[in-house]
């Protein structure tokens, strides 16, 4: 997490801010998929989909739906986690687990549109944009009709026919300014945002709690790792507690401890 002065729009807590503004949100999605929406509405910022209490929960960046009910996930994503492709398959089935109510005709789930806006090029071909649907193997003109979309743009992409507006919209997510209209009306909300206290306050909470976490996993890790020296040492047994003690940085009570515990 970055200081709040510093956030952009590909920062989750910042794109999701800016995009509780439904003018925005509806244009952005038009631009990137290329045809026209009239209106969305917002069942939940930050929608969180558990369908179980021991499942695994869903918090989506930006869920939103249409005059159609047509629903549309959007993430940014600025991390290579290499699981992306299965992560969309998740959402995907969890998605439609909430839409569908029990007992219902499965042709009452809506169309679905999974969307990730990488600031990397996730299947290194340079394509703007990676457009998948359910397609017959033997005839690629036969689509399944499943009614469920997943894309993937590319923030550097270099390659693929989109639009000069959609263009400039990715380029501006990876960091380079436009003179665009909409680019430019992102930049001022952004800037306003940057102002609002109420959301500064709620980002560096989150921020603070983020640091004592890294914090917390970084000390757990070196115990770890002094832990697995000791051991090794007394193991050897050509040291004393004291030598060991002083070479691992830890108090001769905790050695002499696990010298019990492994039964030296």
């Amino acid at each position: 997490m970055r200081e709040w002065e510093e956030l952009e729009l590909k920062d989750d807590f910042m794109f999701a801010k800016v995009m509780r503004d439904a003018e925005l949100c509806r244009e952005m999605l038009e631009r990137l998929l290329d045809f026209k929406i009239s209106r969305i509405e917002y069942p939940e910022e930050q929608k969180i989909i558990d369908i179980s209490y021991d499942s695994r929960s869903v918090r989506l960046d930006l869920y939103v739906q249409d005059e159609d009910n047509t629903v549309y996930n959007v993430e940014i994503q600025t991390v290579n986690t290499r699981e992306l492709p299965r992560r969309s398959r998740y959402y995907q089935g969890m998605i439609d687990l909430n839409l569908i109510e029990k007992g219902e005709l499965y042709q009452t789930l809506n169309t679905s549109y999974i969307i990730f806006i990488c600031t990397f090029d996730l299947f290194g071909k340079g394509y703007y944009r990676y457009s998948f649907e359910n397609l017959c193997r033997e005839d690629t003109s036969l689509s399944l009709g499943d009614q469920a979309y997943k894309i993937f743009f590319n923030t550097s992409g270099t390659v693929g026919c989109i639009s000069e507006e959609a263009k400039a919209f990715l380029r501006y997510v990876g960091g380079l300014p436009s003179e665009d209209a909409f680019v430019q009306k992102l930049q001022n909300k952004i800037d306003r945002i940057r102002k609002n206290e109420e959301w500064r306050r709620e980002y560096m909470t989150l921020y603070m709690w983020e640091k004592e976490t890294k914090e917390r996993a970084r000390k757990e890790g070196i115990r770890e790792e002094n832990t697995r020296i000791v051991k090794a040492l007394l193991q050897n047994g050509l040291l004393s507690l004291d030598e060991i003690s002083s070479i691992a940085r830890m108090p001769l009570q905790e050695v002499a401890k696990l010298k019990e515990e492994c039964r030296l």
